[in-house]
């Protein structure tokens, strides 16, 4: 036996318990991996609320790294003692756990677990954001929201190395210094400034190419009015809650707007795409171009802290569980 937290009803951070559970030995495909760290992302709070429907009970979290204890049938991109970490199916809050190995990404050694659970599914959505949904470059202006979070920050930092004028939001006058430290040309404090009216400012009245918004409701039309004509919209999150009755026609009075609702799970479903998404991310990585901030850490037991620090916006940069 070993522990995870498991979710038997949906509802606020108390629904998370820390309890014995059984991993079995890996089928065909799949490996067993022994945590040494696992990342929180605003996913699990929409899974443990309810938003996400998933079939109860489970155990959360889609990100994690560790050591690989046992590989079942079929698997050869990994081997027991490889050090990984993964972005996959939930299930990360947990000591050990099975996954399918298809998932896993090998570590190069100069990169410790922590970084590596800090990093994989927030850089991955990055990388699929910058360079996928819409493929930013030099000259381009990008506002992006929650800059000071841990997607954020990585954000920040690949857009000016990509050559763009970077502009972000935060929520407090600590984020914005964090932000600016991480890429970011200018930063907006959203609770003492109109970020509408200053995102006209900085860019004359021209606007953005692009905003990245992980905000939902709080943050609409906002975004929108952010955009130059036939700029885009891309809405990856709602972490202030779901956005209602949205009107397509209000993309073409606005100036023949672009929207879209991206996924990481989408982007990186096939093996070579999430190999080579895995890979770029590791070069700017590894060449210095991106530092990953770990902002906090709790003891996996203390999930439902953790949580509670992540909705409350108490958090900046990435956070991870220790088991």
């Amino acid at each position: 036996m070993v522990k995870a937290i498991v979710i038997h009803e949906t509802g606020g951070p108390e629904v998370l318990k820390w309890e014995d559970v059984e991993v079995g030995d890996p089928g065909p495909g799949e490996a067993r991996i022994k945590h040494e760290a696992v990342g929180l992302n605003f996913v699990d709070v929409y899974n443990r609320t309810g938003l996400y429907k998933t079939p109860l009970p489970f155990t959360p979290g889609a990100e994690g790294a560790g050591i690989v204890m046992s590989v079942g049938a079929g698997v050869t991109h990994v081997k027991a003692g490889d050090r990984v970490s993964y972005h996959g199916p939930q299930g990360s809050y947990a000591e050990e756990r099975l996954i399918p190995a298809d998932r896993l990404i090998r570590l190069p050694d100069e990169l410790d677990f922590k970084t590596a659970a800090a990093m994989t599914l927030k850089g991955l959505t990055v990388q699929f954001l910058l360079r996928q949904t819409f493929p930013v470059k030099k000259r381009d202006t990008i506002l992006f929201h929650a800059a000071a979070g841990g997607v954020g920050l990585i954000a920040g930092q690949w857009a000016r190395h990509l050559g763009a004028t970077v502009i972000g939001t935060v929520g407090s006058e600590e984020k914005r210094a964090l932000a600016k430290a991480h890429g970011y040309h200018h930063v907006i404090n959203y609770k003492t400034e109109n970020f509408v009216e200053r995102v006209a400012e900085i860019t004359g009245g021209k606007k953005c190419d692009v905003v990245y918004d992980s905000i939902g409701r709080d943050t609409y039309p906002g975004s929108l009015d952010c955009l130059r004509p036939m700029g885009m919209w891309v809405l990856f999150g709602q972490s202030s809650g779901v956005i209602q009755n949205f009107d397509m026609n209000v993309l073409a009075q606005k100036g023949s707007l672009f929207a879209t609702r991206p996924t990481l799970f989408v982007y990186a479903a096939k093996r070579d795409a999430l190999e080579k998404m895995a890979a770029e991310l590791m070069e700017v990585v590894k060449g210095g171009q991106v530092k990953i901030e770990i902002g906090q850490e709790f003891a996996l037991k203390d999930a439902a802290e953790a949580h509670r620090a992540l909705e409350g916006r108490e958090t900046s940069g990435a956070t991870v569980l220790i088991p």
